[in-house]
């Protein structure tokens, strides 16, 4: 009798929460004609940035990101030219096993990789997930990018003309006592 009169109790109080919010207007989005607006630091997509005055990609073949990636997802094939620069003729994206975390974008210090805030890339195909570079460029079309400034290289130490001294353990204490005596005479 105790368990029916609680199982009541519990009704009750849950009718009392829907119909507090049954004349609430409802936070559904109709997602087809709705679209969520992703935040500016999501991490959506891999995209190609490419200057927007002249279309070229703001790749150099530098490689970073390919180091950066920890799953391997990016395949650069940059053989040099006759001029010994690097020239960019593959650059392929794995989606289907890239973990969006963004280290390739931080090794980029040529803005020409981003993680868009874009979405809806889902496939049915497999072989549909390997994007080539004008696939990732034409997504990165419309990407809003600030060129960051190039990092300074490290000050280096000015050049010393006298070779660096090595210091005898054995004599040190003794140049110690000396120093000592010295400010005792001159006290």
């Amino acid at each position: 009798m105790l368990s029916i009169v609680k199982g009541i109790v519990e009704l009750v109080r849950g009718m009392t929460i829907t119909g507090k919010h049954l004349g609430k207007h409802a936070v559904t989005l109709q997602y087809p004609e709705e679209k969520w607006p992703m935040p500016e630091r999501s991490r959506g997509i891999v995209v190609l940035l490419s200057d927007k005055e002249t279309g070229a990609l703001n790749c150099t073949a530098c490689m970073l990101c390919m180091r950066a990636c920890p799953t391997a997802a990016i395949t650069i094939d940059a053989p040099r030219g006759e001029d010994k620069k690097r020239q960019l003729k593959v650059f392929q994206l794995d989606v289907g096993i890239c973990c969006f975390c963004g280290l390739c974008e931080e090794a980029c210090n040529f803005s020409a990789i981003k993680l868009a805030t874009k979405y809806e890339f889902s496939t049915e195909n497999k072989e549909d997930l390997v994007w080539d570079m004008h696939k990732l460029q034409e997504v990165g079309r419309d990407v809003p990018y600030e060129a960051r400034p190039k990092k300074k290289p490290a000050p280096k130490p000015e050049s010393q003309s006298q070779p660096p001294q090595t210091v005898n353990p054995v004599a040190a204490p003794e140049s110690e006592s000396s120093e000592d005596e010295k400010k005792e005479g001159e006290a």
